[in-house]
């Protein structure tokens, strides 16, 4: 597709590494790049369409999520929409993990929410079966957060877990993530109420952090 592209000619090709991240501010005019040791982070094409309906088509991928798993493409073309309108709007990033030594499909990180009268945000992520248990969300959100408390100027990233996802709170805790409360009933989700662990970084939680 032309629209395709278009955007990837845009792409800002920032470079980063999973550590400590300062670097100028970011001013939206295109969708930044970041690296890992095993890992590209991107914006995502039309050509990503198959490994997101893949991801959002498997059941226990979607256990923890408030949607139900996906039954067509269409459903993983209006995500991707969601991504892009959500940058647009400057009120979020979506980045596409890809596998730098084979390309594949990896999952999904970025922020939501971002309020900059407050420098806040929320970070969510997705990681497909094929790949868990490789470290692979550990190295992905590093380099996330090193984007957010750097050119982002986050002052505190939030994440919302549920308490029952064990995965996912190893993983909080191993980024050093501080648990900060529990809201119960907080949301509504496949026909009943889930509970919703509050986690959050500030940035001097950040910058005391060994280096990753």
């Amino acid at each position: 597709m032309n629209e395709t592209n278009e955007e990837n000619e845009k792409t800002v090709r920032q470079t980063t590494t999973p550590t400590k991240s300062a670097g100028l501010p970011f001013d939206w005019n295109g969708f930044p790049k970041l690296d890992t040791p095993r890992l590209i982070l991107r914006q995502a094409v039309h050509g990503d369409r198959e490994g997101f309906f893949a991801l959002y088509a498997d059941e226990e991928v979607m256990r923890y999520m408030p949607l139900d798993p996906f039954e067509s493409i269409e459903e993983a073309d209006d995500e991707m929409g969601w991504h892009a309108r959500i940058f647009r709007e400057r009120t979020g990033l979506r980045w596409m993990i890809e596998e730098k030594d084979t390309g594949s499909f990896v999952g999904t990180c970025g922020f939501l929410g971002i309020e900059r009268q407050h420098n806040r945000m929320e970070i969510g992520y997705d990681l497909a079966r094929q790949h868990w248990g490789k470290g692979y969300m550990p190295e992905a959100v590093r380099a996330v957060l090193g984007f957010g408390f750097g050119p982002l100027a986050a002052n505190k990233i939030e994440a919302r877990v549920d308490p029952d996802n064990a995965a996912s709170v190893r993983l909080m805790d191993k980024l050093g993530f501080v648990r900060e409360g529990l809201l119960r009933q907080h949301e509504f989700e496949k026909g009943r109420y889930v509970d919703l662990a509050a986690y959050a970084m500030l940035k001097s939680d950040f910058d005391s952090l060994p280096c990753f």
